[in-house]
């Protein structure tokens, strides 16, 4: 499987990852393609979300239930539960949703998948026997989060990227600029094989179909091990989005 999926519909053929946040996946058919879209639905990844405030098994099974009738669709290939939350302390029990397939009156699921799983995972996996698909995380050459993806290969659960270059920010990086002018390739070209050379799935989101057509043109050069390991030496715990063990924005009221 090849770890790159572009965002929203592309303008040629190939896969679509659509991933309505979950106030976006309240408006109906916020995740339907245009009557004019290059791609037809059965050639999309659809996603959604467990808001902070469904959390708790009842509530993630009824969120689920408005996300698939909102979406208009019977199946929805992944459901992440969006943040840990450990203020509300309630991970396994929100874990039991996905993990009882996902199946409701309005669609199921086909795969659960958490945010940051590597603190809880092990009380997860023994209340519910379930291992979750992936763990979506930010991750790019400034975060290269080495400790959580060697957890995450060990148990097997793919690794997804947000935010896989960084903002931008680390576009500018010396070693980058001297890998892509080596290779002839864009600075976020060589971040995106980065990613891929280390096997995390990344989905770079853009609307301009020139950016579209250029983070796809990733797979026909390589990064040799020295490359790999000079753009991972980058890291410096730079983290530019919240920390999951820390974030509660949208939390119920204790």
């Amino acid at each position: 499987m090849r770890s790159m999926s572009r965002s929203p519909w592309p303008s040629k053929p190939g896969t679509a990852s659509l991933t309505p946040r979950p106030p976006t996946a309240t408006r109906k058919a916020s995740a339907r393609p245009s009557p004019t879209a290059a791609s037809p639905a059965t050639s999309c990844s659809v996603t959604t979300k467990l808001w902070n405030a469904d959390h708790g098994f009842s509530r993630a099974l009824a969120a689920f239930e408005r996300s698939a009738e909102r979406l208009g669709l019977d199946v929805v290939d992944l459901y992440l539960i969006h943040w840990p939350l450990p203020v509300q302390d309630d991970y396994v029990e929100t874990w039991r949703a996905p993990s009882s397939s996902c199946t409701t009156t309005a669609g199921s699921g086909r795969s659960g998948s958490l945010t940051s799983p590597s603190s809880r995972y092990g009380a997860c996996r023994s209340e519910t026997e379930v291992v979750p698909v992936l763990d979506q995380v930010e991750l790019h050459p400034g975060f290269p989060q080495a400790p959580l993806r060697s957890f995450l290969t060990g148990e097997g659960i793919a690794t997804e990227a947000w935010s896989p270059l960084g903002q931008g920010e680390i576009l500018g990086d010396g070693v980058i600029t001297r890998i892509a002018a080596e290779h002839g390739r864009t600075p976020a070209q060589v971040v995106l094989r980065w990613h891929i050379e280390l096997g995390n799935i990344v989905i770079p989101k853009s609307v301009t179909p020139e950016r579209i057509e250029e983070n796809i043109a990733v797979f026909d050069f390589e990064l040799g091990a020295d490359e790999i390991d000079a753009i991972t030496a980058i890291g410096s715990d730079r983290r530019q989005g919240p920390d999951p063990e820390q974030f509660d924005l949208g939390a119920r009221s204790q």
